[in-house]
C-alpha cells in the first residue's frame, strides 16, 4: 500500500473528525511511518484490520475535503501570502536601489510586511 502524502496533510487538517482509534492508526501509519504489522501489534488487531481502518479513514478525509475544501483553500491562502511577501520585498528592493528612495513607499512596504507576518502566524 503506497503512502499518499496528501492524506497526511488532510489528517493534520481534519483528523479530529475520525474516531480516536482511526486517527491513532492513521497517525502511526502516516506520521510515525510504522508498517501495517507494527500497527497491528500495537492495537492487537490483524494487518487486514489496520488496512481497512486506514482505507476507511482515507475515504472519510478525501470525501470531507471534496465537500468543504478547507485544505485546498488553506494552501491557496498560504501561497498567496508567500507571493505577496515576495512582491512586497521586491518593491522595497526597487525603492531602495533607485536614484532617490521614497520614504512613503518604504513605510508602506514595512506595514505590508508586518501585516503579512501577522497573517502568517
Amino acid at each position: 500500500m503506497a503512502k499518499n502524502l496528501e492524506i497526511s496533510f488532510l489528517l493534520d487538517f481534519y483528523g479530529d473528525v475520525l474516531t480516536e482509534k482511526q486517527r491513532d492508526v492513521m497517525e502511526q501509519y502516516y506520521d510515525d511511518d510504522l508498517s501495517l504489522a507494527e500497527i497491528a501489534d500495537n492495537f492487537g488487531i490483524t494487518r487486514q484490520g489496520v488496512r481497512d481502518s486506514i482505507k476507511r479513514g482515507e475515504s472519510i478525509l478525501l470525501e470531507l475535503e471534496q465537500k468543504v475544501g478547507f485544505a485546498k483553500r488553506y494552501r491557496a491562502v498560504r501561497q498567496g501570502i508567500s507571493q505577496l511577501e515576495s512582491l512586497t520585498k521586491e518593491i522595497r528592493f526597487l525603492n531602495n536601489n533607485g536614484y532617490a528612495t521614497n520614504a512613503e513607499i518604504d513605510r508602506t512596504v514595512t506595514q505590508m510586511l508586518e501585516i503579512i507576518s501577522e497573517i502568517s502566524e
